[in-house]
């Protein structure tokens, strides 16, 4: 099993392909997924915390090759694009709010 078998997933509104990296206890991160439910956007989430050793490994030399800090939450989108921590208005932007 991968870090990606164990992502969950929320319905919504098609944003392309957002996936957030989050911890269980960082209150911006559950900030981040308030404020994307809020705005109904469609996305995967892990709380990279939870993960078993190999699959947390995995998402750290994911967001090395990317050159990502180990900064939470980070949310990617379409693999290219990265909001680091919690940017409210880079959020809904997300979802054409301004």
């Amino acid at each position: 099993m991968t870090y990606k078998d164990q992502m969950v997933h929320v319905s919504g509104k098609n944003a392309g392909d957002v996936v957030l990296f989050a911890l269980s206890t960082c209150p911006w991160c559950s900030k981040t997924k308030e404020l994307l439910n809020k705005i109904g956007i469609d996305y995967g989430y892990v709380d990279v915390d939870l993960l078993e050793d190999k699959d947390r490994d995995e998402v750290k030399n994911a967001l090395a090759k990317s050159d990502l800090d180990m900064v939470f939450p980070v949310i990617i989108v379409d693999g290219k694009k990265y909001i680091l921590g919690y940017r409210e208005k880079q959020i809904m932007a997300l979802a054409g709010l301004k």
